[in-house]
């Protein structure tokens, strides 16, 4: 949750070797010596082998280490086969079939491939004169889409005029948060040219230009979407057994809602119903005296369990959890400076903060086509009156 310049073109060095024969001739003389005449000490050695194996055979080790002593692969001797999977319900069955097959069908190439800016928001949103710099020059590259949750926005920026979406309420903390999204992307996903969806908030600021942003998104073949175990009570505490057999509690993921993915897998959210319908039941709040947040577990176990090497397994947009509490911290207009931009623009480690009672930060550097790169595009959350702070920095700040 949480620059450099991104290669065009990686170079591809190749290395040529030629191999050296170096003869070297060794004489040596042996001198002959007179065989045992009761060589007993190999007749012990070879009584001791067959006795080993002969108890190996009838008392076949049964843990790790001692199977490892007879084949890297498990017990050589009377090894007990794994338990076989359990096995899948008809809904499963039919929830791989169609994940599966959108996977596999190379996606349909567009002529002018774009990023769908997805905007959920309660009204107007404050930043957008600053969103109109990053988008200026680059329209034929972009499209934007607006959910307002409580009240009709009043729009500053062309961009964003007639972008409106139908929209329904949405409450902190409930399944509707996850339904706005799902809206959102199947009014972004009727345009064949988006290939890479981004869900944004009214607090969140753009990074970097708009170049950076586009090549980083859309030259790469995973999704951003964050995921880690927190096996603490905001994490796993928070699971069900009612989501079983589909979710078991090894399976049960965590991470920021604000995600950036790629078609294939906007595809595969909109097929899902099977995994949908578990969290929109049994992953809410004060449901058996725990409070689950579907916006925060479903789209993280849902991939892990359906495309795990598809996933970054971090986020694009910046938060800062530093102050511990149950909101991220908020930046003022005193807050906003130059450095603190910058800053943020150059972090290469994601973050997680496990919440057990002995809380682990877990930090893990952000790979982009295997290479270390910053993480962050995007920050939130900002209040509206640093707009003014923010605009006069952008052309410094976001300069790669």
């Amino acid at each position: 949750m949480r620059g450099s310049v991104l290669p065009s073109i990686q170079m591809k060095k190749s290395f040529a070797w030629r191999p050296q024969l170096m003869r070297d001739t060794v004489m040596s003389k042996s001198r002959s010596r007179p065989a045992l005449r009761r060589p007993t000490w190999i007749l012990a050695l070879v009584s001791f082998i067959c006795v080993f194996l002969i108890l190996a055979y009838f008392y076949s080790p049964k843990n790790s280490a001692s199977c490892n002593l007879f084949s890297s692969s498990g017990c050589l001797f009377g090894r007990t086969p794994p338990s076989p999977a359990r096995e899948l319900t008809d809904d499963e069955t039919a929830s791989e079939v169609v994940v599966r097959e959108i996977l596999k069908t190379p996606p349909l190439q567009s002529k002018n491939p774009k990023i769908a800016f997805m905007f959920l928001t309660p009204g107007t949103l404050p930043f957008e004169e600053l969103w109109e710099n990053f988008f200026q020059g680059h329209e034929d590259k972009f499209t934007v889409y607006v959910h307002a949750s409580k009240e009709k926005p009043v729009h500053a920026s062309r961009y964003f005029a007639d972008r409106d979406i139908h929209s329904e309420q949405v409450v902190w903390g409930k399944f509707s948060m996850v339904e706005a999204e799902k809206r959102l992307l199947a009014n972004a996903l009727l345009d064949p040219d988006n290939q890479h969806f981004v869900l944004l908030s009214d607090s969140c600021i753009p990074l970097h230009n708009f170049d950076y942003v586009y090549n980083y998104l859309m030259y790469t073949n995973v999704s951003f979407i964050d995921c880690f175990v927190d096996p603490g009570p905001h994490g796993t505490g928070r699971y069900s057994k009612h989501m079983l057999p589909e979710v078991d509690r090894s399976n049960f993921r965590k991470g920021s809602q604000w995600f950036s993915i790629k078609r294939q897998h906007a595809i595969v959210m909109m097929a899902d119903s099977l995994y949908y319908t578990k969290f929109k039941l049994f992953c809410r709040p004060n449901l058996d005296g725990r409070n689950c947040y579907s916006d925060e577990h479903y789209l993280p176990t849902f991939f892990n369990l359906k495309d795990p090497g598809g996933l970054a397994n971090w986020s694009v947009t910046y938060v800062d959890w530093s102050e511990g509490k149950w909101h991220p911290r908020a930046f003022r207009t005193q807050d906003v400076t130059y450095d603190l931009l910058r800053n943020i623009t150059s972090i290469a480690e994601s973050t997680h903060i496990t919440s057990e009672d002995k809380k682990r930060i877990l930090n893990t550097p952000c790979l982009w086509n295997g290479m270390k790169r910053p993480c962050y595009l995007f920050a939130r959350k900002f209040y509206p009156e640093t707009l003014g702070k923010l605009v006069q920095l952008f052309s410094n700040y976001t300069k790669v």
